[in-house]
């Protein structure tokens, strides 16, 4: 097996860094530049960025806690592929293959889409072919609804009643080169992985699975390593609360044997 990815997810909201919870309490706590200088430094497998804006328009003369926004997507992709050597994704926002297009341009190695590739499920075949199946990630949100997990998109917002396995098997059919794998219903709340309904995926499908969501300590990511056979392991809010997090996080999880680069 191919040794585990430790991914940090940074979720930027009107070009700030921002705290998640339950995909609908954020809290801004850092500048996005700064926030990739330090994860370089810390030589991390690779970050994932995805703007959570939900339409919103960038505004470079906010100062809120004091920090500088961006903007636009592009200015902050720009800028953090100068500061930053490892692979970057970049999700959020895209609707067609000029978003695309834009975020591989600036310096994005993938891009990860949920909404317009389940509204326009084709959209992952354009991507696949154009830039290669390595370069396109598809999200999919979960919540756990009368007792199945469904797949909900618009951040979030809208339940389309479609079962998770279904979709995540169909995206790969369809030319998808990861699947990237949110629990809503863990966002931000600690309480660890869903490693069982985590593991029915990596089972059914061929290419990768990034699991996110439910990190509360390190322990978390060695438990999830230890009991699934998951690609790589994702999480947000632990990496910017948590003094050098992200260097402790490996270390513990190399001392437990759990395969990690």
């Amino acid at each position: 097996m191919l040794k585990r990815r430790l991914i940090p997810v940074l979720n930027i909201m009107n070009g700030l860094i921002v705290r998640s919870e339950d995909f609908q309490v954020h809290q801004n706590i850092g500048n996005v530049i700064n926030q990739a200088q330090r994860y370089n430094e810390w030589e991390v497998d690779e970050l994932i960025y995805l703007d959570i804006s939900r339409g919103e328009n960038y505004d470079l003369n906010r100062d809120d806690h004091k920090v500088q926004s961006y903007s636009s997507i592009e200015e902050i992709i720009k800028r953090i592929s100068k500061v930053c050597f490892m692979p970057l994704a970049f999700g959020g926002g895209i609707k067609c293959m000029e978003d695309v297009d834009i975020r591989i341009k600036n310096g994005a190695d993938k891009v990860i889409i949920n909404t317009a590739v389940f509204l326009n499920p084709c959209f992952i075949t354009e991507v696949s072919q154009k830039y290669g199946k390595q370069a396109i990630i598809v999200s999919v949100d979960y919540k756990y609804i009368d007792n199945r997990n469904v797949v909900f998109i618009k951040n979030g917002s809208e339940n389309t009643n479609v079962d998770v396995i279904n979709w995540c098997q169909k995206a790969e059919s369809l030319g998808a080169g990861e699947i990237f794998l949110n629990s809503i219903d863990r966002d931000g709340i600690g309480e660890g992985y869903d490693i069982k309904f985590i593991n029915q995926v990596v089972t059914s499908l061929s290419i990768p699975t990034i699991a996110c969501g439910g990190a509360g300590d390190f322990w978390d990511f060695v438990d999830l390593a230890a009991e699934s056979e998951v690609s790589a392991i994702a999480a947000g809010n632990i990496f910017h609360f948590t003094e050098r997090s992200y260097p402790r996080a490996k270390q513990l999880l190399k001392k437990e044997n759990a395969n990690v680069r």
